[in-house]
């Protein structure tokens, strides 16, 4: 089985409501057992554009990505995130896992 990642890339308005975004989050990301790979470390644009903060998480497979993005769980935690960020995600499937 192949693992899949989400990969977002984020602009934060407003850190203090968007740590409301973060605690609400951690029920889907446990439900559907998610592992941060990255969460907004240092980074440097080398090519192309890209927004203040990258994070990656890991899944198990495609289906199980894919499941925690619309549960309503996570649909609740991006309520919150929505007014005060702006970003970009993908999910991807992974290579030869």
């Amino acid at each position: 089985m192949t693992k899949a990642y989400w990969v977002a890339h984020v602009d934060v308005n407003d850190p203090e409501a968007y740590e409301k975004y973060r605690a609400a989050n951690a029920a889907a990301f446990a439900k559907y057992g998610a592992k941060f790979l990255v969460r907004g470390g240092a980074q440097e644009q080398l090519e192309g554009a890209s927004r203040a903060r990258t994070v990656v998480l890991e899944f198990k497979d495609y289906a199980t990505a894919k499941a925690c993005y619309q549960s309503p769980e996570y649909q609740a935690a991006k309520a919150l995130r929505d007014p005060v960020s702006s970003g970009d995600l993908v999910i991807v499937e992974g290579y030869g896992d």
